[in-house]
């Protein structure tokens, strides 16, 4: 049971990092005006490419190089630092490139990898810990880009139909998604 838990676990993070947000994020940076990108709403606050930087920064800091061993070369403070830069399509290929590289190192993962001790950001964590991390943070941060191109364009993201009180997930395209099964 333990195993067949830990293996579901890992398919569902590479689901949600490797589908599910980038699905939402991509449809909605899209959905924004270019001139938006990097509009923030006061100094405190971060634009929707600032947190394509900070996403891919923390994926590539945790999971590429703490849990995969890699280099960490990441710049935390210069992904909220920016104040404009890229275009979206050149920042969703950097957060499109980085996924599939955390993708590769967690489909190398076994399910008994994920008690492993690592140092990450200078925290004592597990493998699974780390993972459930990243998700965790990942989802904050999606909803928040979510948030600003409904300000910028709205009507333009949607992502569910209602059917009779139930979400039905319409954003892997085609009109009908089964959980794990996208048709």
């Amino acid at each position: 049971m333990a195993i067949s838990l830990a293996a579901s676990f890992l398919e569902r993070s590479r689901y949600y990092l490797g589908t599910e947000y980038p699905v939402k994020i991509r449809a909605a940076v899209e959905a924004m005006p270019p001139e938006k990108l990097w509009w923030r709403p006061h100094e405190h606050s971060n634009s929707a490419g600032n947190l394509l930087l900070h996403l891919s920064g923390n994926v590539r800091q945790w999971i590429i190089g703490g849990i995969g061993g890699q280099p960490d070369v990441r710049k935390r403070n210069m992904e909220f630092a920016t104040r404009g830069g890229a275009p979206a399509a050149q920042m969703l290929e950097m957060l499109s490139t980085t996924l599939r590289e955390a993708d590769s190192v967690l489909r190398g993962l076994t399910p008994s990898e994920l008690a492993e001790r690592r140092s990450i950001q200078g925290r004592e964590t597990t493998v699974f810990e780390a993972i459930y991390h990243v998700v965790e943070h990942f989802s904050g941060h999606t909803a928040q880009i979510i948030l600003l191109a409904k300000m910028f364009a709205p009507g333009a993201v949607r992502f569910y139909d209602d059917g009779d009180g139930v979400a039905i997930p319409i954003f892997l395209g085609e009109g009908r998604w089964e959980m794990g099964n996208p048709r």
